[in-house]
């Protein structure tokens, strides 16, 4: 038997993979994230054992998994977007190979891309954006950003877990060099029927995104101002294309 890292996607249940969904429906056991959509986890009806992993440290997770399939259970790791996506699924995947115990690592959609395609952002977009940046707005050790280099990266870049820091990120990305006009969309809940987004400026999004609920991913970058974003008013996306337009032209000048 096996137990299976399954990525459960950015949170819409129908963004699940094929093999995801055919895993979870089969499993005798489960453990899942508490993001994952209740209608997923309604999924697993021959399990007979599930439990979520709210309140557990990842040490005792990594040992629930060992402990499963050296039962010989077939076990699901049911994980919010991508696995090894600041998924922690490397750590769970290492557990596993440490112990002995056989797993499989089953993709999953990302919200890398996922949400911000919800929100009608595209991350990268010919002769707009051809990289893409992700970092963490929370690490494990409490360490501050990189935030010189970050500020310097071309293209997208796209922060997970970076609601609670969104102030100091703004405000440092322009400290070190980053425009203030640079657009910045916040999508809250993306892909699920709760989604928000909030789109601004360095200079103005810590205000305009302020009560917003998390899960959140932050878009920084030009992209953000090509007019596709929901609840863009048209005269901030006329007012971004516009700065975004200057930028290019002093480039090529």
């Amino acid at each position: 038997m096996t137990v299976f890292l399954v990525g459960a996607g950015p949170g819409d249940p129908g963004l699940i993979t094929v093999r995801g969904l055919e895993l979870v429906r089969r499993c005798e056991a489960l453990v899942y994230d508490t993001l994952v959509a209740e209608e997923l986890v309604a999924e697993a009806r021959q399990a007979s054992f599930a439990v979520s992993r709210a309140g557990m440290r990842q040490e005792e997770i990594d040992e629930l998994l060992v402990s499963l399939g050296r039962r010989g259970l077939e076990s699901v790791r049911l994980k919010g977007g991508d696995p090894l996506l600041f998924g922690r699924g490397g750590e769970e995947a290492l557990a596993l190979a440490a112990a002995g115990v056989p797993f499989e690592i089953v993709p999953g959609v990302s919200a890398l891309s996922a949400v911000p395609a919800a929100a009608g952002i595209p991350v990268t977009h010919r002769g707009v954006s051809a990289q893409v940046t992700v970092v963490s707005g929370h690490s494990a050790d409490g360490s501050a950003l990189d935030y010189d280099a970050l500020a310097r990266a071309p293209g997208t870049l796209v922060v997970f877990m970076g609601l609670r820091r969104l102030g100091e990120l703004a405000a440092e990305l322009v400290a070190h060099g980053r425009n203030a006009a640079t657009p910045v969309a916040v999508v809250s809940a993306g892909t699920t029927p709760e989604q928000e987004v909030v789109v601004a400026t360095l200079a103005d999004i810590a205000e305009r995104a302020e009560g917003l609920a998390q899960p959140a991913l932050v878009v920084v970058g030009d992209v953000v101002s090509l007019g596709l974003v929901e609840g863009n008013s048209s005269a901030l996306a006329s007012d971004l294309a516009a700065a975004v337009a200057r930028v290019h032209r002093a480039r090529a000048a």
